[in-house]
């Protein structure tokens, strides 16, 4: 556990040192992922590097509990006062690796209002590693998940870690949710492919393309994160 925050730390001081802004916290080496409630030591071990990730560095913080435990991360952003969760599927259904995963935006808005009513709930829209159901429509669940489920972001990815997302349908999910509600990339971004994206989109969580080699599993390449803020400020996004 030593080394897993460690780890997170020294992460996330290189992003905050190369202008990041934001730093988004989830338990990636868990696989195989459970569906939806983890077990009490992966709330806890998240909460230690959480918090330990906030007293490291100024940005602000958001919280993944991978695959879809919403709960469990409105729970822990209540304990360290993170900004943010990222929610996989808060509304409908996709069927996934861990099986069919169906959104609880019922829970998880109620839950916010108890615990830590300032904190945003940043939702996907058909996720990354998952496949929709027949007839799915990008426009229409996007306004549910912002007009019925009650998300503060919508987020559009690729269709796996590190996939650039499809440019069609990012258009589309803008043109549902309208220019008032933030749009997030979820996925594929690159210093390269930032102007495109940002063309359509407010936000991007990055990761793949700042780590050595560009692969989701190494650590944080300095180099790699600096061109990206570059890029960013470039495209207007800091």
């Amino acid at each position: 556990m030593a080394e897993v925050v460690e780890t997170a730390m020294s992460d996330a001081r290189h992003l905050a040192q190369s202008g990041f802004q934001s730093l988004l916290v989830e338990n990636f080496g868990d696989t195989p992922f459970y569906a939806d409630s983890v077990p009490p030591e992966t709330v806890a071990a998240m909460t230690v590097a959480v918090g330990a990730v906030a007293a490291e560095t100024p940005a602000a913080i958001g919280v993944n509990v991978l695959r879809n435990d919403a709960l469990s991360a409105l729970g822990i952003a209540a304990a360290t006062g993170a900004s943010f969760v990222r929610v996989n599927v808060l509304a409908g259904l996709m069927y996934t690796d861990q099986g069919p995963i169906v959104g609880k935006a019922a829970e998880v808005q109620r839950t916010r209002n108890l615990l830590c009513p300032a904190t945003e709930v940043w939702a996907d829209v058909m996720v990354k590693h998952a496949t929709p159901p027949a007839g799915a429509d990008p426009a229409v669940l996007a306004m549910d998940t912002v007009g019925r489920a009650g998300a503060d972001a919508v987020i559009v990815s690729g269709s796996g870690t590190g996939a650039k997302p499809d440019l069609e349908t990012l258009g589309l999910v803008r043109e549902a949710i309208g220019p008032g509600v933030r749009l997030v990339i979820g996925s594929g971004a690159t210093a390269e492919n930032l102007p495109e994206l940002v063309a359509i989109a407010d936000t991007v969580i990055v990761g793949s393309s700042l780590k050595r080699d560009g692969e989701a599993v190494n650590r944080i390449d300095p180099g790699r994160a600096v061109a990206f803020v570059e890029a960013a400020r470039t495209a207007g996004l800091l």
